[in-house]
C-alpha cells in the first residue's frame, strides 16, 4: 500500500458561458448549480423549456436537485441544484456534492460543469463548488483489495468563471491529509509517515528537520518522550517542515499538527469500540501537511513552519503511568492523570519547541478532545484562541471555506481546576466535563509570551456519511478552513500589527 495519493488528477479544461448546444451534446453528463432567484433564466438554456418544466412539475426547491435526461445522441444526463438565496459554502459545497452523488453508479466518461449563480463574500462561485465536489468524489483512496475497483476519472469540462488551479491544490492538500489519516496502523507508523514526509519535502522544496526521541530528551521535552516510551519501535520523533518562498521575509507562521499513529488509550486502554479507528488520530499533523502542501502549489509568499508531532500511545514495558511527575521543555511540570490525555502531552513540548523560533502566529490542529464533538458534533470544529479580536476572522474563514468553526471560551480561571500538589499542572481532570476547556488551558501554558495562537480541536476530522461536498467518513476537515484563514490579508495584518504579540 502506498503511503501518498497517486499524482494523478482529473483533467480539467475549460469553456467559455453561457452553455452551448453543441457543447452539451458532446457531454454524457453535466452537473447545473442554479441559484434560487435565478429559475426563470433556465428557459434561455438549450433545452431550457424542458429543464423548467421538469423543475416546476417536481416542485424541486432550494437546497434540493432533480435530475433528467436531455434528448442529445449520447442521452445527457443533467443533474439541477437549487441552490438557496445568501447560501453560504458549506451548503454550496453540501448540494454540489449530493448531485455528484446522483450520477455515481452511471460513472459518465465526460462530465460537464455549468451554473446560474452568483457569488460574493461567504458564497463561493458555484462552479468552484462543484469542481471540489468532483474533485473530492472521485478521488483514490488507499486499499489493499487483491481485486480493487476502477476508480472513476471522468474528463471535466467546466463553463464559466472558476479559480480551477486554487480549486485543485486546495482539494489536493485535503485528498493528502485524507489519505495519510486513512491508512491502516500497521502502514502508516512514526517510522514510515517520516519517510512518506520525506518524499514530500523533496517534491515541494521544504526542508525537513527531525528531532527524534534522543534529541528531544536532549531539548528537555519529558513529556513527549513520556508518551513514546511505550512503544516498541522507538521511532517517535518532532518533525519540522519549512516553507520558504523565493523572497519571503520575516518569521514564519507555525502550524502544529498532533500526529498520534495509533493511540490505545496506554495503560488506561481504550475499548475495543473507541480504539478502532485510533490510526486517525494523527489527522492534525495530515491537515497540517495537506495546508502546507496547498499553500505550497499556490505559491503563498509568506514563510511557513509545520511542526509534527508523531507518535504512538502503546503500552510496553516502559509505558508512563498515572501519577507519573514529568518536565516539558519549557520547564513546567505536569503531574500525570490519564494516559489516554497524551495528545495534549506530544502538543505541550511541540508549543513549547516551536515558541523557541518566536513564530508570527501559532495554529495547531488536534483530534483532541470528545468533549468538543459532544459540544459541536461533527458538522463543525471548535478553535480557541489567546487573541480574542481574532474571533471573526476565524469563523469567517471558517464560512468561506465551508468548513465551519466556532470559537469557545477558554476563561483564565479554569487554571484553578488544574492546579496540582506535587507538579506546576496536573495533565486533565478524570470526569471529563469541559475537557475541550482544561485540554486548551494546559495547552495555553506552553505557548510562549506574546505570539497569537489558535487552538482548532477537529471535532469534524470523522463523520459517518461525510461532510459537505466530502462522501468519505474521513473529512480532511482544517486543509480548507487553515487555507482560507493564511491567505486572509485581515488575518495577516492582524497577527503582525503593533501591538498583536501583547
Amino acid at each position: 500500500m502506498k503511503l501518498l495519493p497517486p499524482d494523478d488528477r482529473l483533467a480539467v479544461s475549460r469553456v467559455a458561458a453561457p452553455p452551448a448546444k453543441a457543447w452539451l451534446a458532446r457531454l454524457d453528463a453535466l452537473l447545473l448549480m442554479v441559484d434560487a432567484e435565478r429559475l426563470d433564466e433556465l428557459a434561455a438554456l438549450p433545452w431550457g423549456t424542458l429543464l423548467q418544466r421538469e423543475q416546476r412539475r417536481l416542485r424541486c426547491t432550494p437546497g434540493h436537485h432533480f435530475a433528467l435526461s436531455l434528448p442529445t445522441a449520447r442521452g445527457l444526463r443533467v443533474v439541477v441544484g437549487v441552490r438557496p438565496a445568501r447560501a453560504d459554502a458549506f451548503q454550496s459545497l453540501t448540494l454540489a456534492g449530493r448531485m455528484l452523488r446522483e450520477l455515481a453508479s452511471a460513472r459518465p466518461a465526460t462530465l460537464g460543469l455549468a451554473a446560474l449563480a452568483a457569488s460574493g463574500a461567504d458564497r463561493p462561485p458555484a462552479t468552484e463548488a462543484l469542481l471540489a465536489a468532483v474533485l473530492a468524489g472521485t478521488e483514490r483512496r488507499p486499499q489493499q483489495k487483491r481485486k480493487p475497483a476502477a476508480p472513476w476519472r471522468p474528463r471535466v469540462q467546466l463553463c464559466g468563471a472558476a479559480d480551477v488551479d486554487g480549486t485543485t491544490a486546495i482539494e489536493s492538500g485535503a485528498q493528502l491529509a485524507r489519505w495519510l489519516t486513512q491508512l491502516p496502523p500497521n502502514v502508516l507508523a512514526p517510522g514510515s509517515y517520516r519517510r512518506a514526509l520525506a518524499t514530500l519535502a523533496r517534491r515541494h522544496g521544504w526542508r525537513m528537520q527531525v528531532h527524534g526521541e534522543a534529541a528531544l530528551r536532549r531539548l528537555g521535552a519529558g513529556a513527549f518522550t513520556a508518551v513514546a516510551r511505550g512503544s516498541a519501535r522507538r521511532d517517535a520523533a518532532l518533525v519540522r517542515l519549512q516553507y520558504r518562498p523565493r523572497g519571503a521575509q520575516g518569521r514564519p507562521i507555525a502550524l502544529v499538527g498532533k500526529g498520534l499513529c495509533f493511540d490505545t488509550g496506554g495503560l488506561n486502554i481504550k475499548t475495543a469500540k473507541s480504539m478502532l479507528d485510533m490510526h486517525g488520530d494523527m489527522a492534525g499533523s495530515a491537515v497540517a501537511v495537506g495546508i502546507l502542501a496547498a499553500l505550497t502549489e499556490t505559491a503563498y509568499p509568506h514563510p511557513v513552519d509545520a511542526w509534527l508531532a508523531i507518535a504512538e500511545n502503546r503500552i510496553g514495558p516502559g509505558s508512563y503511568t498515572q501519577q507519573d511527575v514529568v518536565t516539558a521543555a519549557n520547564g513546567t511540570t505536569i503531574q500525570v492523570m490519564h494516559t489516554d490525555a497524551e495528545g495534549r502531552m506530544v502538543l505541550a513540548d511541540t508549543l513549547a519547541l516551536a515558541s523557541r523560533t518566536r513564530p508570527v502566529a501559532i495554529i495547531d490542529f488536534a483530534t483532541l478532545t470528545g468533549a468538543c464533538v459532544t459540544a459541536l458534533t461533527e458538522r463543525l470544529s471548535g478553535v480557541f484562541t489567546n487573541q480574542q479580536r481574532l474571533r471573526d476572522l476565524l469563523e469567517g474563514a471558517g464560512r468561506r471555506s465551508g468548513e465551519r468553526v466556532w470559537t469557545l471560551p477558554m476563561p483564565e480561571d479554569f487554571d484553578e481546576d488544574l492546579d496540582s500538589p506535587v507538579a506546576d499542572v496536573v495533565q486533565c481532570l478524570l470526569d471529563g466535563k469541559g475537557d475541550h476547556i482544561y485540554a486548551t488551558r494546559f495547552l495555553s501554558r506552553f505557548v510562549g509570551a506574546g505570539i497569537p495562537w489558535v487552538h482548532v480541536d477537529l471535532s469534524a476530522a470523522e463523520r459517518s456519511g461525510g461532510l459537505a461536498h466530502v462522501p468519505s467518513p474521513t473529512t480532511g476537515f482544517g486543509v480548507r478552513f487553515g487555507t482560507a484563514l493564511l491567505t486572509d490579508a485581515a488575518f495577516r495584518r492582524a497577527i503582525t500589527a503593533r501591538g498583536a504579540r501583547r
